[in-house]
């Protein structure tokens, strides 16, 4: 796959799965709305602060995100870590109107933080073969670029 075809492959994808290491140390995975991207290795999830995945990241941050399309038989597992964020840039570029329900707070609610995963290698499948994404590809592939939400420059959002 070019780098461009994973950068499709992740546009298109409105979730990943999260894998990451729990406070007892078992293996988890969760699946997460992730449409925010810059390039190919960082990537931003809204989330509760007060979550057993997001204080278990805050230990050992360690983690993936696997974006898929089934119905193409395309894949891609990026391994990285994960930062949790409370600046207001990051909770700004991800809040949305009705999120005050999640949030009654709002914006600045105690409880709201954004995970951002950086990715330091990667692996990528497809039904014609796979391949690996080092971390020099992924810097150089995205240097310069900022975030982005992908999903709704792919998609027509019906409103």
């Amino acid at each position: 796959m070019t780098h461009k075809e994973i950068t499709a492959l992740i546009d298109r994808s409105l979730f990943a799965t999260m894998g990451y290491t729990d406070e007892q140390g078992r293996q988890n995975v969760r699946r997460v709305f992730c449409v925010w991207h810059r390039g190919l290795g960082r990537h931003l999830i809204s989330t509760n602060t007060s979550s057993a995945h997001v204080q278990s990241l805050m230990k050992s941050p360690n983690s993936c995100l696997y974006f898929s399309d089934d119905e193409a038989f395309e894949g891609l597992c990026l391994f990285g870590s994960m930062a949790v964020r409370r600046e207001r840039e990051y909770r700004e570029l991800l809040w949305n109107e009705g999120d005050e329900k999640y949030y009654p707070g709002g914006i600045d609610d105690e409880d709201y933080c954004i995970l951002e995963f950086t990715a330091d290698s990667g692996r990528y499948y497809r039904y014609d073969g796979k391949g690996d994404l080092t971390r020099e590809e992924i810097e150089s592939h995205d240097s310069g670029l900022e975030y982005r939400n992908g999903y709704a420059e792919t998609h027509t959002l019906n409103e």
